[in-house]
């Protein structure tokens, strides 16, 4: 009862993102069932205490949980009780006496500029909607930036070209708006050219299947994974590795570090930050392929 409770107030009165309450979901549910040796209806958050919770830690430790998960966890656990804390009338909250470990952010995984550039030049069939709508998916991850979840949601009547830019709607139900170029725009005009041929009764949003349904994330997942698979040096081929692309070629080029944040919707500037790490270490690589004393001669 109180972690459905819990979850509409994320959903409704934080405005956290749909994949975000599933998480804390999944999370809640496993702690349920751990602390009631899977009988849901004996569930008493009120009497827990800190030992429970670090009992749970082992656990999942046992079960080779990664220091990653068992802090999301953990943090999931302590957010619950803040809301029984504040709506519930407990006392206190017994994870706050929880350490959780520090975990080392890895840098962005990006694509090198001369990779995508090279994919971006390759020629594809005008007049197929598929190919067309595809490579317009792309460009537009390249070129603005935007999440996954933001380009599946992205509404046609968001997408101006008149002005080339782009509204989408972002973490938290924040609305921005995210300039784009003449090769955007074009692009998206023959899209919507192709789009409108094919598509009858379409939804409203910008992308959709030929049967006028809109996109779902393992779709545009697998779109991106099959462009980039073998042609480009990152291990992973994502539609957030080409985020992390459009953040750092945007730094590398000279565009002020607030101006990125904007673009990308970051709460904070220091997760914008993490992006300069990655231009200094290109701009380390450079120095060190390019200066005759960089390195120390013969091993």
């Amino acid at each position: 009862m109180h972690i459905d409770s819990f979850l509409t107030y994320i959903r409704c009165e934080l405005n956290l993102s749909a994949h975000t309450v599933s998480s804390y979901k999944t999370d809640l549910v496993q702690w349920r069932n751990y602390c009631t040796d899977n009988k849901p209806e004996e569930f008493y958050p009120l009497d827990i205490t800190p030992l429970d919770i670090r009992q749970w830690i082992s656990h999942l430790a046992n079960k080779n949980s990664s220091q990653r998960t068992i802090r999301r966890k953990i943090q999931a656990v302590r957010a619950f009780y803040n809301y029984l804390m504040k709506y519930h009338g407990l006392k206190s909250n017994p994870a706050t006496e929880i350490t959780l470990a520090k975990i080392d952010k890895p840098l962005p995984i990006y694509i090198r500029p001369v990779e995508t550039n090279r994919i971006l030049s390759e020629t594809w069939d005008h007049d197929d909607y598929i190919e067309t709508r595809d490579r317009l998916i792309i460009l537009m991850f390249y070129s603005t930036g935007i999440r996954c979840s933001e380009l599946m949601t992205l509404l046609d009547a968001n997408v101006n070209t008149a002005r080339g830019e782009l509204k989408v709607l972002g973490k938290r139900n924040k609305e921005r708006i995210i300039p784009f170029g003449e090769e955007l725009s074009e692009m998206i005009t023959l899209y919507r050219r192709l789009r409108d041929d094919i598509v009858e009764s379409p939804e409203p949003q910008f992308f959709l299947r030929p049967t006028g349904e809109p996109l779902y994330r393992n779709l545009i997942y697998n779109i991106v994974h099959r462009t980039l698979s073998g042609r480009v040096h990152s291990e992973r081929q994502s539609p957030h590795v080409l985020r992390h692309s459009f953040a750092s070629d945007m730094l590398n080029n000279g565009a002020d570090i607030n101006a990125v944040q904007q673009l990308l919707g970051h709460k904070s500037l220091a997760t914008t930050q993490m992006y300069t790490h990655i231009t200094y270490r290109e701009l380390k690589h450079n120095y060190e392929l390019a200066h005759p004393r960089a390195l120390k001669k013969g091993g």
